[in-house]
C-alpha cells in the first residue's frame, strides 16, 4: 500500500520516514519554514513547500497520510492554529495521521520507570505545552475522527547528530549529575516505528520510541571516545557545566522509559537497541 504523506514541519525525523517511504513508491509532502531547506527537500525526492506563506488546500487534498512534527509554543499548536478547521474537513480522507512528541511530558521521575500509560507530569515549560499540544490533536480527532497516533520520542540521534564531532574537537565534556539517565533513540528506528504504524494504524494509540538501554549521559560520551580511540572528555560536575537554558532544562529530568509497547503492537525489532550499537553504526558509515 502507497499513499501521500504530508509531512508538517519536515526536519530530522520526518525526513528518515521519507527516505523509507519514497524508497516503496510513496509521494510525501513536506513544509519548512526556509526555500534553502526546500532545495535541500526537493533533492531528496520531497516535494517541499514553504509554509507559512503557501496556501495548504491542494496540499491536503491529496494527502492520505498525516504527519506532523512542528513544536508548539505559547500560542499553542502551530498546525492546529492555522489549519484545523481544513484538517478537520478532511479527516475522512486521511488513513493515518501521527503526531511527534516527547517523553518530556511524563516529567522528572528521579531514575524511575515510565510507560504509556504513566500520568503525565511535565516538569519543564517545553513538556507543558506538549501535553497542551496532545490534548488539542486528541480533541481534534474526537471530534472528527482524524485517526491520531501519537509518538512520545526520547533523545535523537543518528548521522549528523551525535557525539562524536564534538568528541573529535576536543570540546566534548562528560557533565555529571549523580542519578541522572536519558533515554534515547536512533533516527532509523524512528522510522520503522512510524512505517510499522501506518501499517498497522491503531487509532488513539500513544507510543514511546526509545531504545532498550536508558543511561547517563557520561557513560555514552565515554564510549563515543573509546571507539575513536581518543582520550576521555573531562568530567564537569553538573552545577559548573557551562549549559544554554534549553541544554539544562534536559537535566530537569531523569526518567526510564519502556518501550514494550512499539515491539508487542507493532512488531518492531530495534535496529539499535541501545547506543552502542547506534554509534558503531554511526562510526562504520563515517558519520
Amino acid at each position: 500500500m502507497t499513499g501521500t504523506l504530508l509531512s508538517f514541519g519536515h526536519g530530522y525525523s520526518a525526513r528518515a520516514l521519507a527516505r523509507v517511504l519514497l524508497a516503496e513508491g510513496w509521494q510525501v509532502i513536506g513544509t519548512t519554514r526556509s526555500a534553502e531547506k526546500a532545495a535541500v527537500l526537493r533533492a531528496e525526492g520531497v516535494e517541499a513547500l514553504v509554509w507559512p506563506g503557501t496556501d495548504m488546500g491542494t496540499a491536503l487534498d491529496r494527502a492520505t497520510h498525516l504527519l506532523t512534527s512542528a513544536a508548539p509554543d505559547d500560542d499553542g499548536d502551530p498546525v492546529l492554529a492555522a489549519l484545523g478547521p481544513e484538517i478537520a474537513r478532511r479527516a475522512g480522507q486521511i488513513r493515518w495521521a501521527g503526531y511527534l512528541s516527547t517523553t518530556g511530558v511524563y516529567g522528572n521521575r528521579d531514575g524511575g520507570w515510565v510507560d504509556e500509560d504513566s500520568p503525565l507530569t511535565p516538569s519543564t515549560r517545553r513538556g507543558r505545552l506538549r501535553v497542551a499540544a496532545e490534548g488539542a490533536w486528541r480533541a481534534l480527532a474526537e471530534d472528527t475522527g482524524l485517526p491520531l497516533h501519537i509518538f512520545r520520542l526520547a533523545g535523537i540521534y543518528g548521522p549528523g547528530r551525535g557525539p562524536f564531532e564534538k568528541v573529535r574537537a576536543g570540546t566534548a565534556q562528560r557533565i555529571v549529575k549523580p542519578g541522572q539517565v536519558f533515554s534515547r533513540i536512533h533516527v532509523d528506528d524512528i522510522a520503522q516505528v512510524l512505517k510499522a504504524s501506518i501499517d498497522r494504524p491503531d487509532p488513539g494509540r500513544a507510543y514511546n520510541l526509545c531504545d532498550d538501554d536508558p543511561a547517563p549521559p557520561q557513560e555514552v560520551l565515554a564510549h563515543a571516545a573509546a571507539l575513536l580511540g581518543l582520550p576521555l572528555p573531562p568530567e564537569v560536575p553538573f552545577e559548573e557545566a557551562d549549559l544554554s537554558p534549553m541544554a539544562r532544562s534536559f537535566y530537569s529530568d531523569s526518567k526510564r522509559v519502556r518501550n514494550e509497547r512499539i515491539k508487542r503492537e507493532l512488531g518492531v525489532r530495534l535496529k539499535y537497541p541501545d547506543y552502542r550499537t547506534g554509534l558503531a553504526a554511526l562510526l562504520a558509515a563515517g558519520t
